[in-house]
Order: C-alpha cells, then structure tokens, then sequence
C-alpha cells in the first residue's frame, strides 16, 4: 500500500501489474502487448510541420472515428499544405475560407479554425525554445498536468483528451485518463472522480503514476497501458492492438 499526501490509501502497482499479466495469459504475453518506449531524441528530431499535423488529427479526431479520420488523412496534408507552419502562417483569409469547401477533409468549421489558430501557438513555441519537439523533450513528466494545461491555454482546442493523446501521439511518454485507466485508479484506492477533469484530481493522478513510476522504474507509458489491461473487458491481444491504434485505452 501507498499514502498520497491527500491521504488516499492505494494499493502497490506489483498487484496490478501481476492482475493485468494473469489477465492476458502471463508475464510474457503482458509484456508483448507494451509499446516500445517513447525516445526523447526522436521527440528533439520532431519537425515543426508534424507537431501541426499531429494537432490537427487529434482536434479532427475528437467527437468523430479516428480510422475514418486516419483514412482521409492524406488529404488533409495536402490540403493543409503539409502542415508546414511558415507557410500556413502566410495565408491569406481566403485560404482558410476555401477549406471549408475542400472535399479532401473534414469541412468543420470551427476545426479548420482551430488549425490556423495553432500555426501561431507552434510557431510562438518554437521561437521560444527553438523547436516544438525540444519543447516537449524538455518538459519534465513528473509534471504532465502542466503541459495539458498549457496546451489548453496557449493552443486552440487542445484541452482535455485531446492534450493527452496528442502528447501521446507525439512520443512523449505521457499518461491517458481512458476510462479503464480511470477505474483502475479508482479501484486502487484513489479518490477522484469517475470523469476526472478538475485540477485537483488530474495532480492526484499524477502524483499517483509518479509513485508507481518510482516503485516500478516504468515508463509512465507502460504504467498507463498495464492499468488499463488491469481491469475492465478483457480484450483478445489482436482487438487490444486495433484499438491502441485508433483509439487508445491508456
């Protein structure tokens, strides 16, 4: 058992790890399952156009099927010119007007806008620490709820589930409140809500992968993924792999 400073009694992530490895059929079948862990050298190498692209799918992937989203992608990097920043940053008014009648994408308005407002929020970011991948490289993981905070500030539309799986997506190793994640947060002891959104309980979960993180050595990555495996419907190896895909479980 662990004591979080708020007094919430948890229990040790040896037992969730040994739930989630009977679950999928052994310590060796669990460990197949986990991704390689995110590099912090691919995240410096990480151009400014990608992390635009990467924006964009999450913002146009939320409230919609992310494979439907995915099998149009090649049309939105043509339409968006590649996402390269500069030269999105130079058009006109009636560049952005004319998407909204693109057949290649997804015609949302607000989306499309969305877009435009993050050319500004990387271009500002890379002036500031030279480049959006350096950025994230260099934000500590121990303080995630910072980083979701900032992007939702700073960035248009990148709040929510939406920070945390771009920050995922990314290559940033990084936790994702998925529901199975959430429950077994929950179900280990911690005290926060079944849809935590607050700040105070996004800092609880925090502090709570910190500790595993300590207690385990683990990527908070692989910590999220063996959560999610823990607990809930105990999906075959092939349908959990799809749905990491296409939208991810922890």
């Amino acid at each position: 058992m662990s004591r979080q400073e708020s007094g919430d009694v948890v229990i040790s992530f040896s037992k969730i790890r040994a739930r989630a490895a009977k679950r999928k059929g052994g310590e060796a079948k669990l460990q197949a399952l986990l991704p390689k862990p995110p590099s912090p050298k691919a995240l410096l190498r990480l151009g400014d156009d990608r992390a635009l692209s990467e924006m964009a799918q999450r913002i146009f992937s939320a409230g919609f099927v992310w494979s439907v989203i995915a099998k149009k992608w090649p049309g939105f990097e043509e339409a968006f010119l590649g996402f390269e920043p500069r030269k999105l940053a130079m058009k006109p008014d009636e560049f952005w007007e004319g998407l909204l009648g693109d057949k290649r994408i997804v015609r949302n308005p607000q989306k499309v806008m969305a877009v435009r407002g993050n050319v500004r929020f990387v271009l500002d970011i890379a002036k500031e620490h030279g480049s959006f991948g350096k950025f994230l490289a260099g934000w500590p993981a121990s303080d995630l709820v910072g980083l979701y905070d900032l992007l939702a500030k700073r960035g248009s539309r990148l709040g929510g589930h939406t920070a945390q799986y771009l920050v995922r997506f990314l290559g940033k190793d990084s936790f994702v409140c998925s529901r199975d994640v959430v429950l077994c947060l929950r179900d280990a002891g911690l005290e926060i809500a079944e849809t935590p959104s607050s700040k105070k309980d996004l800092q609880k979960i925090q502090a709570q992968f910190n500790q595993w993180a300590e207690e385990s050595g683990l990527p908070l990555l692989h910590i999220s993924r063996i959560c999610a495996m823990s607990i809930g419907e105990n999906y075959d190896a092939a349908t959990l792999r799809r749905n990491m895909g296409g939208g991810d479980p922890g």
